[in-house]
């Protein structure tokens, strides 16, 4: 999995970066930042494309 190809990755212009605008409440957080995993468990492959397969 990959940051850049998430749903949730975007830019924010207030910090002028890209960060992760996933909404997580502060146990979710919590449970986020110390979870030891391999991948992000909120990840959701972002296809700008899936609206337009849809029409079709």
């Amino acid at each position: 999995m990959n940051c850049e190809s998430c749903e949730y990755y975007d830019y924010d212009e207030e910090y002028e970066q890209y960060i992760c605008k996933i909404n997580l409440d502060e146990d979710e957080y919590l449970k986020f930042l110390t979870k030891n995993t391999k991948g992000c468990p909120y990840y959701k492959y972002y296809d700008e494309y899936k609206s337009v397969r849809r029409q079709n």
